[in-house]
């Protein structure tokens, strides 16, 4: 159930906040767009081309410490950088971490060729390499190409 509500929020603010490109004009349903069955050209609600994306969900791993120790410093360090060069490699859409202190420590959605690349991006981790993290990896079907930018605070 969790995951359920994670997985709807995530697809809420991607497409609210997302660049989805040109609208196709054809009803809404699951199809190919031109009615034979590709994968790689399947339309969904909306008229959006779909795609498989990859989510991970980390979680406390079994060497997880609350403690801020030096070593607890390294490694979030690298994990913190491993973020940024995936998502300069342009495989990571989006992560970041849950505040309520439990077991689920954050999410990524990566987009990738296969599941096996998104587990070795995954496996990457400094923090999942250390133990400190563990994740469980799901396939996840939404629009193509979503694109998530930050945008600056308001003033307001």
């Amino acid at each position: 159930m969790t995951r359920l509500f994670i997985a709807a929020t995530v697809a809420i603010v991607l497409s609210g906040s997302a660049t989805l490109g040109q609208e196709k004009k054809e009803t809404p349903g699951w199809r190919t767009s031109t009615g034979t069955p590709k994968p790689q050209t399947i339309v969904g609600p909306g008229g959006f081309e779909m795609t498989t994306y990859y989510v991970g969900f980390l979680y406390k791993g079994p060497k997880w410490s609350p403690e801020q120790t030096p070593e607890v410093k390294t490694i979030q360090e690298g994990h913190m950088a491993n973020i940024r060069r995936m998502g300069e490699a342009g495989k990571l859409l989006i992560a970041g971490p849950f505040t309520d202190d439990g077991d689920l420590r954050g999410l990524y959605v990566f987009r990738a060729d296969s599941m096996e690349e998104a587990r070795a991006l995954v496996e990457s981790d400094p923090a999942v390499k250390a133990g400190r993290f563990r994740f469980e990896l799901h396939p996840w079907f939404a629009a193509k190409n979503v694109v998530v930018t930050a945008r600056a605070a308001s003033s307001q």
